[in-house]
This record gives structure tokens, C-alpha cells and sequence, in this order.
């Protein structure tokens, strides 16, 4: 290496690298947005060139967007950015056969710009990468190898996973419904390299040849096997676009357009990472530029972003939906608790019936003995059995002795209880009782309050349910 390489290499090196020139805007329908920002990097001279338009044709709102990367020199790009589009929508078929339009507009545009090449004696050239946007359609169109990305795929969790056989990052989609796994980068552009297998066949059958010179080049020339000018190449590289059509729809949140000064440092799924994290499109590209440079990108580099507000607009109503759903869902579980909470209440409740029913089972056994029989030999009356029931409802008094008075009480709320001997019978025979009540209507009201009142100690509290267990110290 001579002095003059080694300083320029040291210059080249030490070159400030200015901000990229930087800019963005909206369609005047509001469905979509755009940014983009362009710098030379590294290099001391700039040779990319990118055009953003939106114009109205035939009552539609067209949008116009191309990244072009001249090489051998920058006037062949700027040809291009200046005349591509123009021909294109002045184009007789540009609404009715958008494809063949775009077809026709890059093989004029080349013819034309190989006359007004005659004159130059260096051969120069330019790739392009376009994307048309007409209604719900969006038409890329691609010759070279700079390229197009979209993102698909809606709000989510963005994963990064590292897959060690391909030594590169990769990105997943993971909606927030869970339930749905995709990958949010896609191509839809193919760069035109010689040493693709079509190419190559292609390139050779017109009696051209690919060989190896630092990378795979058309004639150890050219590292690209399509593109605009290079009139020495024509017949081998030639400017016919691949087409891809895809449609405008909620899942289609972003484009990105970027010439391979950006794509030698970054992966589809990294590039769409970045815009994806930035929702202004202009502030997404000169983090993409700035990213670039940083990761120590030699080439020039220029960056486009379309954002299709549709997909935010489907989202935001998407959230919307979702929190009245969780909303919803919410009100249902409250509602369930509820009736949880009711129905074990309710089940306390029959447990305490149930404890108290065992209980005046007891106490009615216990309070049954002294009244088995008359002593003529009757049986016991309706009336002595609603007594028993009654004085199992009455308070129980905890006394030293095992057996029971039968002498006359008062019962709150129920009258008098008189008791009767039916003969001169002995006091061991003295067991027949009748009872009198002054009112049933009377007694039952009295009885439901009691097991209303039993209820609430045993609801709110287990452990009253054992203290309210009484009965069991007679046993």
C-alpha cells in the first residue's frame, strides 16, 4: 500500500460522519404516514437517492416510494428518482393494469436513460427498489439489490430468539390473546445477486459469464445482476422489475425500503425490531441510519418507512374490545363470587339446621322420658308434643342433677304450660302432661326468630357452632 492509500484509508477512517438528511409526512386520506433519512456514512461521496410523492389520479390517493443506489457514480440514480415515477402515472393503464404499468415504466425509464447516456464514457448504474400504494394495494417493484420489508401481524409481545445454526436473531409475534405465533418480517423483495441459480442460467444463456472477484460478479464487474444504465452490460443486466402485490389490510402495520447499505448490518427481523419500537416513521428511519453507521456499515445508506394507519386505527379498537371484554369478564366473576359466596353461605345455613335439629332430636329424647304414657294408658296428644318441641326451643340451664322438673314454666311469648295428673296414681306414675297452648301462631313466629338468630351466631363465627352444641353435656 503507497502513502497516498494509507492516508486515505486513515482519512477515511476519521471522517465525522454528519447527521443524515431527514423528513417525513402524511396522505391527505390519513391512511398511511411516512419518513425517511439518507446519509453518505462512511463514504466520501454520496451516490443514493430516494423519492417519497403522494399524488391524486383519477380520484385515488396514490403513494409513491423509492430508495435508489447508484453505483459508478451517483447520475444514473438521480435519473432514475427524477423520471421513474413521472412515467409511471402518466402512464394510459397506471390504474386499470397498476402491474404492467410499473413493467413498462422500468423498461422506458432504462431506454431512456441509456440514450442520455451515449455521451459518458464511464459506464454507471443504479438499482431500485419502489412500492406503489393505489387503494388497498400495495405494489412493490424491484431491480438490484436494495429491498423492500413489510410487518405483519398486529400488537403483541415482540420475542428474540437466537437460533445458533444460522448464527442470527430472529423475531417472534406473540398477540396478546395468546394464542396466535408469527413471524412479523417479511420480504417482499428478492436482491439480484449473479450467483442466484436463475440468475446466473440467465445471464449465461446471453452469452455473459459470473465469476468470483471478492464477491460474485457479472463479468468479475458487476456485484448486482439487475439494474437500471451499465450500457456496457445491458444484455446481461438487465432492468426488468420483479413485482410483488400485497393488500392494505389491519395486519399491515409498516414498510421499509432501504438500500444494502443498511442491509449488510442489519436482518429483516432486526430492522422491522427497530421500527416497530419507534411509531413515528421518521424517527424510525434515523435510528435505523444512525444503527447502521454505529454497527460500522461502509456503504452509503438511505432509509424509507410507510406506516398504514389502518392497522393502528383496528388495534386501538382492538384494545378497546378488549378491555370491555376484560370489563365483562370481570362482572361475570364478581357476579360468580357472589353466588359462590351466597351458596356456601347457604350451606352453612343447612349445616346449622342441621346441628340444631340434631340437637332438639336430643333434647326432645331427653324431655320425652317423663311423658311417655298416661296413666289410663293413652297415648300422648298433639298437644303434649308440641310441649316437648316447645322446650327444646327454650333456653337450656346447665344443672348438676341428670333428670328434668316437669313443673309449671313460662315461655316467653307462648302463655302458660299447666300440667295435669289424670289419677291418684303414684309420683313414679305421675308422667301424662297436657299442654295447653294460648298460641300456636304465637309459637312458631317465636321458633323461627330463635333459629333466625341461631343462624347469624353460626355464620359468622365456626366456633360458635360448637358452643351452641349445648346438648351434648347431657349425654
Amino acid at each position: 500500500m503507497g502513502y497516498m492509500d494509507l492516508a486515505l484509508s486513515y482519512s477515511n477512517q476519521m471522517r465525522i460522519v454528519e447527521a443524515p438528511a431527514s423528513g417525513g409526512g402524511l396522505s391527505q386520506n390519513g391512511k398511511f404516514s411516512y419518513g425517511y433519512a439518507s446519509s453518505a456514512g462512511k463514504r466520501s461521496s454520496m451516490e443514493d437517492f430516494f423519492e417519497t410523492r403522494i399524488d391524486g389520479i383519477d380520484g385515488e390517493i396514490v403513494g409513491l416510494f423509492g430508495v435508489f443506489d447508484g453505483h459508478g457514480g451517483a447520475r444514473a440514480a438521480e435519473y432514475v428518482k427524477r423520471h421513474l415515477f413521472s412515467n409511471l402515472i402518466t402512464h394510459p393503464k397506471f390504474i386499470s393494469d397498476t402491474k404492467s404499468a410499473i413493467a413498462d415504466a422500468y423498461t422506458h425509464t432504462d431506454s431512456e436513460l441509456l440514450k442520455s447516456e451515449n455521451s459518458h464514457t464511464r459506464d454507471a448504474g443504479s438499482t431500485a427498489s419502489t412500492a406503489i400504494l393505489v387503494g388497498d394495494r400495495l405494489l412493490v417493484a424491484n431491480v438490484g439489490d436494495s429491498r423492500a420489508v413489510i410487518c405483519r401481524g398486529g400488537n403483541g409481545i415482540l420475542l428474540r430468539f437466537l437460533i445458533s445454526h444460522h448464527d442470527s436473531w430472529y423475531y417472534l409475534l406473540i398477540s396478546s390473546e395468546m394464542n396466535l405465533c408469527a413471524l412479523v418480517a417479511f420480504a417482499v423483495s428478492r436482491d439480484h445477486k449473479p450467483d442466484q441459480s436463475d440468475e446466473r442460467e440467465r445471464i449465461e444463456n446471453a452469452g455473459g459469464f459470473v465469476m468470483w472477484a471478492g464477491t460474485w460478479r457479472v463479468g468479475g464487474v458487476l456485484a448486482v445482476s439487475r439494474a437500471f444504465g451499465d450500457r456496457l452490460l445491458k444484455q446481461y443486466v438487465v432492468a426488468d422489475p420483479e413485482i410483488q402485490e400485497e393488500k392494505i389490510d389491519d395486519s399491515l402495520e409498516f414498510l421499509i425500503l432501504a438500500s444494502d447499505g443498511l442491509w449488510d448490518v442489519f436482518s429483516n427481523e432486526e430492522a422491522v425490531a427497530v421500527v416497530k419500537e419507534v411509531e413515528d416513521p421518521e424517527e424510525s428511519t434515523k435510528k435505523l441510519v444512525g444503527e447502521a453507521i454505529r454497527r460500522g456499515s461502509a456503504d452509503n445508506i438511505t432509509c424509507v418507512v410507510v406506516r398504514f394507519l389502518e392497522s393502528k386505527t383496528a388495534n386501538n379498537n382492538g384494545s378497546s374490545s378488549s378491555e370491555e371484554a376484560n370489563q365483562v369478564q370481570t362482572a361475570v366473576r364478581n357476579d360468580s363470587d357472589h353466588k359462590n359466596l351466597t351458596k356456601e353461605t347457604n350451606q352453612d345455613h343447612i349445616a346449622v339446621h342441621r346441628d340444631l335439629d340434631c340437637s332438639n332430636a336430643d333434647n326432645e329424647n331427653l324431655n320425652q322420658k317423663p311423658i311417655a304414657v298416661t296413666a289410663a294408658g293413652r297415648s300422648v296428644s298433639s298437644e303434649q308434643s308440641g310441649l316437648a318441641e316447645e322446650k327444646n326451643q327454650m333456653p337450656i340451664a346447665i344443672r348438676s342433677g341428670s333428670d328434668l322438673k316437669s313443673s309449671s314454666t313460662k315461655v316467653p311469648n307462648q302463655g302458660k304450660i299447666t300440667v295435669h295428673n289424670d289419677s291418684d296414681s303414684s309420683i313414679a306414675n305421675q308422667k301424662p302432661v297436657a299442654a295447653t297452648h294460648t298460641s300456636s301462631l304465637e309459637q312458631s313466629g317465636s321458633t323461627s326468630e330463635k333459629n333466625r338468630k341461631s343462624i347469624q351466631v353460626h355464620s359468622d363465627s365456626p366456633a360458635s357452632r360448637t358452643s351452641s352444641s349445648t346438648p351434648s353435656i347431657f349425654n
